[in-house]
């Protein structure tokens, strides 16, 4: 057994899952999903029952329709889950720590699916510390969110 871990942007909550009761590893192109992330998809893994522990923090819930809830931070409001009632939840593919070990193998909600999003990759890339770059900052880019992997206390102590 493999313990695939994650957890929200700025650390208050962490979640740890069994991957051996892995189900589905879906991106979901339905309007309800976009409005959740705020992006053109929401990639999601589904469990087993039994599967997923919070090992630190509790998510807040937002009952979205009549069958589901999204789970999130309620520090930093990083998505984290799509629950249907009564089901383990599904954790948000970028949540993991190491999320290229869950590629998708599905695309759901096709129905809401934007015209463009098959052209993505295609387009012009640039790495991340071009943008600040290109923003004027003089000063390099410096993430204070919480590292991908666990920690015994978050945030550190300052120094």
């Amino acid at each position: 057994m493999t313990i695939l871990t994650g957890g929200c942007q700025c650390g208050a909550i962490r979640f740890a899952c069994d991957s051996d009761k892995v189900g589905q590893s879906s991106v979901c192109h339905c309007r309800m999903c976009q409005k959740a992330v705020g992006n053109y998809s929401a990639p999601y893994v589904s469990f087993r029952p039994g599967a997923v522990t919070w090992t630190r923090g509790a998510r807040k819930l937002y009952r979205s329709s009549n069958l589901a809830s999204r789970g999130f931070c309620g520090d930093c409001g990083t998505p984290l889950t799509f629950e249907f009632e009564g089901c383990e939840p599904s954790i948000a593919g970028g949540a993991f720590d190491d999320p290229a070990a869950l590629p998708p193998t599905l695309q759901c909600g096709v129905e809401g699916m934007l015209p463009f999003v098959d052209g993505i990759a295609a387009l012009p890339r640039e790495e991340t510390g071009d943008v600040a770059a290109e923003a004027g900052s003089a000063e390099p880019l410096r993430s204070y969110q919480h590292p991908d992997h666990d920690t015994a206390v978050w945030p550190l102590p300052k120094a």
